[in-house]
């Protein structure tokens, strides 16, 4: 009973191998081979990925090599302004009001790393007095920088919702504030105004 049933499910799957090379085969249709064993899949997977290498490293040198022309085009936009090729953090309109806004001042925050040296050789020189005065200038400049950097961002934001009223403005106080820590020279992107001069 058995196996007739088989032998007549045979015939039918022969005839419908030997259709597929002609037409293109129904999903419901039986596949006409036999699944691989695991053992075999698991070597055709070893093989398959052995073979790739070769692709895989010439893929990964053209990425480095876009990587690389990427950082120095973005370099020379640091260094000149352009905004095509400025990091996604530097670009946009917002951003580069903040920046002109920012260096069109003086902060006292940009002279927070050389007082901050100068501080410490101080605080080192084994003089009670020189150490109590470096202190009191220690903490005279943290307050010097946090009053202004307050009034700043005060500013700041009143300037950017008068110019970007519909523009998101996110992270762009931050940004600005950030950018007062730097010395005006050392600023990337470069400083596009001279001090006074007004956005």
């Amino acid at each position: 009973m058995f196996r007739s049933r088989a032998k007549t499910e045979k015939a039918p799957t022969d005839k419908v191998t030997a259709d597929l090379s002609q037409q293109p085969r129904d999903p419901q249709a039986p596949k006409g081979r036999p699944t691989p064993k695991r053992s075999e899949a698991q070597t055709q997977r070893r093989r398959a990925a052995s073979a790739a290498p070769a692709d895989r490293k010439a893929a990964m040198k053209r990425q480095r090599e876009a990587r690389r022309v990427d950082l120095a085009r973005q370099r020379e936009a640091l260094a000149s302004g352009d905004e095509r090729f400025l990091p996604v953090r530097d670009k946009g309109p917002v951003r580069r009001f903040v920046r002109d806004y920012v260096d069109s001042r003086f902060c006292i925050a940009e002279w927070f790393l050389p007082l901050a040296v100068i501080i410490l050789i101080l605080s080192v020189i084994q003089v009670q007095n020189i150490q109590s005065i470096s202190l009191l200038l220690w903490l005279g400049v943290i307050i010097l920088i946090v009053i202004d950097s307050i009034g700043l961002s005060i500013r700041l934001k009143k300037q950017l919702s008068e110019r970007f009223p519909d523009t998101p403005k996110r992270g762009a106080v931050a940004y600005g504030l950030m950018r007062t820590l730097q010395m005006r020279r050392l600023r990337l992107p470069k400083p596009q105004v001279k001090r006074g001069e007004r956005p």
